[in-house]
């Protein structure tokens, strides 16, 4: 694989694992996030990412994004050129003194490689992510995309064939963009249930069967001979179909049919499409078959003499285009965000995102969207669970301006229109202090929460968030118990006798917290526990 480097790669590489972790927030107030809700949140998506992890890794099935095309033009509401304020601290403060001497292309690759990173890490195993750019950075990013997620996972390099006004002095006229969609893991992501929406309606797409020979000759498929039994399904009536040797499939006699079969045995020869499932088909005394793409699949003769597959088109039919077209312009974006008094140049077309995220099997799934803008994604969402839905989006926007005066108006107004509710959060502080102890403003399923998420790196199941004094979940072969006082932190619980009972319960390791163990290392060991303090200031937990 093509290798891509850059200055000021090797100090973000691994910088996503030092992101610190951070609490969210409204009004000012430490709170909990609800899983089952949208939400929107305003703060650095480094950040809130790496925050996010221990309620959403390994649960977004979507993730949508449409990042800095990084044109260099900061003159439009939405800087492009990663020159922002925020992009230039972090830089300066990462990569050190080599980030004045970074071209504008290692300043966006800096600033997406840790984010793309933890975008993989909130991924379910059949999750996709689909990400809008244009030929500035297309290249990069493809490089970027093959070394983050593999190049055997992508899906597809789309080209969206935009419309409506573009510069006509130029050379050659641009109308197109690219959506770089790439899989968690392709094995697991099914064939997209959608059409493409320029599908004829005279397509054999509508068909409700799908026939095709099974007829193939070539050197990967040598003539072989089949038999043809007695009784075996043909399409017309009553008739003869004459020995051949000029057509395919050959046929060493004469084949008499009557009341829809065969009457007589048959050895047929050529290459074959279908050979083993064709057999099968046979064997099973003409019993339907399933083929490698799960399709329901039945073999007939017709009145040529031709062999042919009669497969049933699932109800969940996939034509996906590489090139998308018709789904409207930016200009006809922002034109509609003006009639809900929302300014904003070059949104994407709702109709388009509404596009990629069916590509997603189910209505109930998290669809996260990290670089929020004007808030399309979450507009898209909204507008596909009309019909019953109950999928969840989750926006993530740094910029205060945009999130307030655009992507959160606009949120608001479409959520009014189709009654859904959303939580409005913000980053709040740092879950660990410079000393390593817990916030003390955490609650219960905070800590049982990050506690979790730090001894597995997956999100603790919701029914034991709140377990107090106990159990709050197991992974492998480790079940984790944490002992505390939440009311009176000085007077934390110690993990003493019959606490060991209590966790004994349990097979395989004990990972225990508490505030202090007054058992001996040895009883430990022959019980299978190991003993870990919880890193709080005393007094600190509340």
């Amino acid at each position: 694989m093509a290798y891509l480097d850059w200055i000021g790669k090797k100090e973000v590489v691994n910088h996503h694992q030092r992101v610190p972790l951070h609490s969210f927030s409204k009004s000012g107030k430490n709170i909990n996030l609800d899983i089952n809700r949208s939400m929107t949140i305003k703060g650095d998506n480094l950040v809130a990412l790496k925050s996010l992890l221990p309620y959403y890794a390994g649960k977004i099935k979507c993730i949508y994004i449409d990042p800095p095309y990084n044109t260099g033009n900061e003159c439009w509401i939405y800087n492009d050129s990663v020159n922002s304020p925020e992009i230039m601290e972090w830089l300066g403060k990462i990569v050190g003194k080599e980030a004045v001497d970074l071209s504008r292309h290692d300043k966006w690759l800096c600033m997406m490689y840790p984010r793309l990173m933890l975008a993989k890490e909130m991924l379910t195993p059949d999750g996709i992510i689909f990400v809008s750019i244009d030929d500035n950075e297309y290249c990069r990013l493809n490089y970027l995309m093959d070394e983050i997620f593999g190049h055997k996972n992508v899906l597809a390099n789309f080209i969206w064939q935009t419309e409506g006004n573009f510069d006509n002095q130029a050379k050659v006229k641009i109308n197109h963009e690219y959506i770089v969609a790439y899989c968690k893991d392709i094995n697991r992501f099914p064939a997209p249930p959608v059409l493409d929406p320029n599908t004829s309606e005279n397509s054999k797409l509508f068909n409700k069967q799908i026939r095709n020979t099974i007829v193939k000759n070539g050197p990967k498929n040598p003539i072989s001979e089949i038999v043809i039994p007695i009784g075996f399904p043909v399409d017309f009536e009553n008739g003869i179909i004459t020995k051949r040797d000029d057509a395919w499939p050959h046929y060493n006699t004469d084949l008499e049919v009557k009341d829809y079969k065969t009457v007589n045995e048959v050895v047929v020869s050529s290459g074959w499409s279908s050979k083993k499932i064709f057999e099968q088909f046979i064997t099973g005394e003409y019993s339907s078959v399933i083929d490698t793409k799960g399709q329901i699949t039945r073999f007939v003769i017709t009145n040529t003499g031709a062999i042919e597959t009669v497969k049933e088109r699932k109800a969940d039919q996939s034509h996906v285009i590489s090139v998308l077209r018709e789904f409207g312009s930016t200009q006809q974006a922002s034109a509609y965000l003006e009639t809900i008094d929302v300014k904003f140049d070059y949104p994407k077309p709702v109709s388009l995102i509404k596009y990629l995220i069916s590509m997603n099997y189910g209505e109930d799934y998290i669809v996260l969207d990290f670089f929020g803008g004007s808030g399309t994604t979450a507009q898209a969402v909204m507008e596909l669970n009309e019909n019953g839905g109950t999928r969840k989006f989750i926006l993530i926007e740094w910029d205060e301006h945009i999130y307030k005066d655009v992507s959160l108006r606009r949120i608001s107004e479409i959520a009014e229109k189709y009654g859904e509710e959303f939580q409005i959060v913000e980053l709040g502080k740092l879950i660990y202090d410079s000393n390593g102890f817990f916030n003390r403003e955490l609650s219960y399923e905070d800590i049982n929460r990050y506690i979790y998420f730090a001894e597995t790196n997956h999100p603790v199941e919701e029914e034991n968030a709140n377990n107090i004094n106990g159990y709050i979940g197991t992974y492998g072969a480790n079940s984790i118990f944490i002992f505390y006082n939440n009311s009176e932190p000085e007077k934390s619980l110690e993990f003493g006798i019959d606490e060991m009972r209590q966790v004994n319960e349990f097979r395989g390791n004990k990972i225990v917290y508490a505030i202090q163990c007054n058992l001996s290392k040895s009883l430990l060991k022959n019980n299978s526990i190991v003993f870990k303090q919880i890193p709080y200031e005393s007094g600190g937990i509340k």
